[in-house]
């Protein structure tokens, strides 16, 4: 009989190592690991993580490369939507999971599997959102999860891999980090209580300039498209141009506090300089060139496309209609947005836009009218006043 096939999501730490083992010779199956790259690897790293699949013992190992498509149908609104999680968190990690798990299930289908699994504790919200994208897009599939199901410790799993022949020197970074195209978490002892701050060393990008610089962001109905008039085959490309000359200010660090979907609160340090930066100055752009109304039910759509994709709601038919809001907003954010970077900080220094609705021929906020005389003012707020004013008498106030 031929084994059971099973697709691993694999990322070559010790959780997903020792899926593999446990999966292949406790349970008898075909494992076959997957590492699914949102821009978080260099090629040395994807090299060296394949070569860590097979020595487990895998039957086959793939990389699958979603980061255009993770652009595309997920990061491009989170920039139309200004979408900070709690005005704070770019949502660096909860909108890769949704599109690694994605990719995992789109992957069994192709090789015909009928059990996925993920190494996912049950402590936090990853097994929330793998589970649930398995669960729509492959509800044939077997989820098998060792780690959360066992509920081992990490030094269980260290003893089973020995018992099992692989021998690594199993070392436990101070500092869990996690890295892609929308910026990296880090968590550690001080996130774990709700008054410590993560030290200088425990961040992964660390300040090497010191001189402040001005740069220009050149946006396209939306779309973040180039820097200081050099403009990019791709978004993604410009991303991380802009990653690379902000970081370098170690800008974008914070600590973000939320509600976890388990229902208890967590706390996790990120840096996202780039994210922070695009979202900042596409802001910037729209409140010149959108309309108060525009800007009121983008901020309410883009919070709730937020927390629905933080909440692995992500396949969720109302995420479609958001989006198509959202984009249909964007036909007129066209324009440079002017940065100064410097250490730890960044501000936005104005805009240029040929669509900016702070036109001087129709006046001057605070100064002088173009486009309405003083009796019209006058009459304006007779009218608007009424009913306030009629329900105040009537009320005997």
């Amino acid at each position: 009989m031929s084994k059971p096939k099973v697709i691993l999501a694999f990322s070559g730490g010790l959780d997903t190592s020792f899926c593999v083992k446990y999966l292949k010779e406790d349970r008898g199956m075909e494992v076959h690991s997957a590492l699914v790259d949102t821009g978080g690897f260099s090629p040395e790293e994807l090299k060296a993580i394949e070569a860590k699949a097979y020595s487990l013992g895998v039957e086959s190992h793939v990389t699958l490369d979603v980061v255009e498509d993770y652009y595309q149908d997920c990061i491009k609104y989170l920039v139309y939507g200004n979408v900070l999680k709690n005005n704070t968190y770019p949502l660096s990690v909860s909108a890769e999971r949704v599109f690694q798990a994605t990719a995992v299930a789109k992957y069994a289908q192709k090789l015909g599997a009928k059990a996925i699994a993920h190494g996912s504790t049950g402590a936090g919200n990853d097994q929330v959102r793998f589970d649930v994208v398995f669960r729509i897009l492959v509800p044939e599939c077997e989820v098998i999860t060792p780690i959360r199901d066992l509920q081992l410790s990490r030094e269980a799993e260290i003893d089973y891999l020995k018992s099992k022949g692989v021998v690594q020197e199993w070392h436990k970074a101070a500092y869990s980090i996690n890295k892609g195209l929308w910026g990296t978490s880090v968590g550690g002892k001080e996130t774990l209580t709700s008054n410590g701050y993560l030290p200088e060393e425990a961040w992964p990008t660390q300040l090497t300039k010191t001189s402040p610089e001005k740069i220009s962001l050149q946006f396209k109905n939306g779309e973040f498209v180039g820097i200081d008039g050099e403009l990019f085959d791709s978004s993604v490309s410009a991303i991380r141009a802009l990653m690379e000359r902000a970081s370098a200010f170690a800008i974008g660090r914070d600590i973000h506090v939320g509600d976890t979907i388990i229902g208890i609160k967590g706390r996790v340090g990120f840096e996202a300089a780039a994210p922070l930066i695009i979202i900042k100055a596409h802001h910037s752009l729209e409140k010149h060139v959108l309309t108060k109304h525009q800007l009121y039910w983008k901020q309410n759509i883009g919070e709730m496309y937020g927390t629905l994709l933080h909440e692995g709601q992500f396949l969720e038919p109302v995420m479609r209609n958001f989006e198509t809001f959202l984009s249909d907003t964007q036909d007129q954010v066209t324009g440079t947005v002017h940065v100064q970077l410097a250490p730890y900080h960044f501000y936005i220094l104005g805009i240029e836009s040929d669509n900016d609705l702070m036109s001087s021929v129709f006046g001057a906020y605070g100064e002088m009218n173009k486009a309405w005389t003083g009796d019209d003012v006058r009459g304006y707020s007779k009218i608007v006043s009424n009913q306030t004013m009629i329900h105040r008498k009537v009320n005997n106030q």
